[in-house]
């Protein structure tokens, strides 16, 4: 058993990353983890980040916005500024639906000029108990091959892009990929993963926060290099547009089909889930291990609680 604090690096975007953020931010607390780095998906194109990134050229920073809020403390000081960067305008004017963050976000963009050295100085702001990198120094599309979009012909792949234009379909996807195919991957991220123990990858939107982040070439040459232990954090549900009928072990096999290369070492899936003896064997079948925890909220919602999140994080890292 390892007694050392370790080093981890969480992958995705939105509330899952929110949520996977806010279990790992414990661990940090409590001296299980002495590094925690966040990379997060930026490829938005609707609400308040697509807008920004429409009239500035910028990432979109809603997901950062998000894993930032998720790495403030449970002190006043890192309450109030979580709520402060989720704080939504409201009104009838030009600045209706933006969030505060994210103008506070693209505003150190443009003061300096560099993405990572803004994001670094918002963490020393909100005191967060880790660093936010984006998954790309470049805005980018997601683009997928969907199929029953055509009623005539439901087995015809059409072409669909956006990541919220992914996110709705009414069809069942099958594949994704980035445009542009090849964007420049953080080196700071890329030095994090090199020397991380552990890297998280999932909860959240599969297709739209979660695999993008295996199609950037660099991430994934890193990943598939880097001697950290890879855990994959399974949904809780299958998703509306992106997954649905999807169950636990077809999240796992998309992943798969996505990044042969990657090698899974952990695979997190909550207790109340079903399909969990098809999951098993599939994960048997990869070479990894299943872990299965109670770790969904006890109120009956499709949402990770943090605190029994952190106790799965926790189990696991010490336990290989």
């Amino acid at each position: 058993m390892e007694d050392r604090a370790q080093a981890v690096v969480a992958f995705g975007g939105g509330h899952g990353l929110h949520a996977s953020l806010s279990a790992l931010r414990l661990l940090v607390d409590d001296l299980t983890l002495d590094q925690l780095t966040a990379v997060v998906t930026v490829a938005d194109n609707g609400g308040s980040s697509g807008r920004l990134r429409g009239e500035f050229g910028v990432l979109p920073p809603g997901d950062l916005r998000m894993a930032l809020a998720a790495l403030c403390g449970d002190d006043r000081w890192g309450v109030t500024w979580a709520k402060v960067l989720q704080h939504r305008f409201a009104g009838d004017g030009e600045m209706n639906g933006h969030n505060l963050g994210n103008l506070l976000i693209v505003g150190l963009w443009e003061l300096l000029g560099d993405h990572v050295e803004a994001l670094d100085w918002i963490c020393r702001l909100l005191g967060a108990k880790g660093r936010v990198l984006p998954m790309a120094l470049v805005p980018m599309d997601i683009t997928a091959e969907v199929r029953g979009l055509v009623p005539e012909d439901p087995d015809v792949l059409t072409s669909v892009r956006g990541q919220v234009e992914v996110a709705t379909t009414d069809g069942v996807i099958t594949s994704i990929a980035l445009d542009p195919p090849d964007p420049p991957a953080s080196p700071a991220a890329l030095e994090a993963i090199a020397t991380a123990d552990w890297v998280v990858i999932g909860p959240g939107s599969w297709f739209t926060s979660v695999i993008p982040h295996l199609m950037v070439p660099m991430l994934r040459h890193a990943l598939a290099s880097t001697s950290a232990r890879l855990l994959v954090v399974l949904n809780l549900a299958e998703q509306a547009g992106e997954t649905p009928g999807f169950g636990p072990a077809d999240h796992l096999a998309v992943l798969a089909e996505h990044a042969p290369d990657i090698t899974v070492d952990t695979v997190l899936a909550d207790a109340s889930m079903e399909g969990l003896d098809e999951l098993a064997e599939v994960v048997d079948a990869y070479g990894a291990r299943l872990v299965v925890e109670e770790i969904a909220m006890s109120d009956g919602s499709p949402r990770h609680d943090p605190e029994r999140l952190a106790a799965a994080y926790r189990r696991i890292f010490a336990s290989r």
